[in-house]
């Protein structure tokens, strides 16, 4: 395989216990990788409770997915790392989190953040002023079939252009993965590519090339746009593959297709 690491695993669908990380860990061996990130949703945490305020505020189907996502003290977490850390992986393996940025919470996030070092920080855009764009269940309902595409495209960019600004993290999450529905962005995202791999590689963030658009969500896309793909590559910004594997079996998922 070329494509030597997952930078974007989740534990989110399982316990935080030693045995469900050795089957990552396991999983990423049997595809061949050297380095393996794995990380969870800050929503898994009651600590970040308030910083989704406008989330479940919203509306009441979100207020009832994140009810149900709240279900860790970060305590828990850090626990698992420590113990983690007496292992002996026969890959490199490092731990980290997977960050709901949004700019109102950047005083919060600078804070809560610095208590622990972890390994890595994934910055990610999840919701559009407090609307969340990738549920099934709900998100055309309350956000693209009500507002102009046009905006929640430039109000999800502006928000990862902030992400890099911010300087919390080493890594940006699915930086496009707002595409995911296929809904065109009705304008030339050439002048946005570039702003964001030009801030990339001044901030010195890495870029994923995530494919989880493409085998949860059916995009064709496998990763990165492959216009954006080759202006971060121009631009000497630093990719790091990613799977955005929600189970074991979805390590790696499609590298084999990537382009990088």
């Amino acid at each position: 395989m070329k494509n030597k690491a997952d930078g974007h695993v989740h534990l989110e669908n399982g316990p935080l216990s030693k045995e469900y990380v050795w089957e990552f860990v396991k999983a990423a061996q049997e595809q061949g990788l050297e380095h393996l990130q794995i990380l969870d949703h800050t929503h898994r945490f009651y600590e970040f409770h308030d910083m989704y305020k406008g989330v479940y505020e919203a509306d009441p189907r979100q207020k009832e997915w994140f009810e149900k996502k709240q279900v860790n003290s970060i305590k828990d977490y850090h626990k698992l790392i420590e113990e983690m850390k007496n292992e002996s992986f026969p890959i490199d393996v490092q731990f980290g989190l997977e960050v709901c940025y949004s700019p109102e919470n950047e005083s919060f996030l600078k804070e809560i953040l610095s208590q622990y070092p972890y390994d890595f920080l994934v910055g990610s855009v999840h919701s559009i002023d407090g609307l969340l764009y990738d549920m099934d269940a709900f998100s055309k309902d309350l956000l693209w079939e009500k507002e102009d595409v046009s905006s929640i495209y430039k109000r999800y960019y502006d928000r990862i252009a902030k992400a890099i600004q911010s300087d919390l993290f080493t890594q940006i999450g699915h930086p496009d993965v707002i595409k995911m529905y296929n809904y065109p962005a009705g304008y030339d995202l050439t002048e946005t590519y570039k702003q964001l791999a030009r801030l990339a590689k001044e901030h010195r963030v890495k870029m994923e090339d995530n494919t989880g658009a493409h085998y949860r969500y059916h995009h064709h896309d496998v990763g990165l746009d492959p216009a954006f793909r080759q202006i971060l590559l121009d631009e000497g910004v630093e990719i790091i593959t990613a799977s955005d594997a929600h189970y074991p079996k979805h390590v790696a998922k499609d590298f084999d297709l990537l382009l990088l």
